[in-house]
């Protein structure tokens, strides 16, 4: 099992810039992709940003450019460097990490944060 934890959120001008940091536990060296993802009150949960334990990243269209996501080792929190925001990135964010399945016939293991409030607004 791995437990994650975020922090960084809270409430930005618009333009203006916030980190996330998710901080992963337990059995941290199993997991092969970490990422973010946002959702908004009505809406499904959508991706943000994925990182690998190879290096390889992912990103949504909508944050290209914008969003960097980093990962030093599987010991260091995963980060989301979130730069000129807008309204429309106001949304609860959190931290996702996918671990490889307990049997052949199994699905990958998704386990969540408990996510962390974005607010975009002058």
């Amino acid at each position: 099992q791995v437990q994650l934890v975020e922090s960084g959120g809270g409430l930005v001008q618009p333009g203006g810039s916030l980190r996330l940091s998710c901080a992963a536990s337990g059995n941290i060296f199993s997991i092969y992709t970490m990422g973010w993802y946002r959702q908004t009150p009505g809406k499904q949960r959508e991706l943000v940003a994925t990182i690998t334990s190879g290096g390889s990243i992912n990103y949504a269209d909508f944050v290209k450019g914008r969003f960097t996501i980093s990962r030093d080792n599987p010991k260091n929190p995963v980060y989301l460097q979130m730069t000129s925001l807008k309204p429309e990135d106001t949304a609860v964010y959190y931290c996702n990490a996918v671990l490889p399945p307990l049997s052949r016939s199994g699905s990958p293991r998704n386990y969540w944060g408990q996510g962390t409030q974005v607010t975009v607004s002058s």
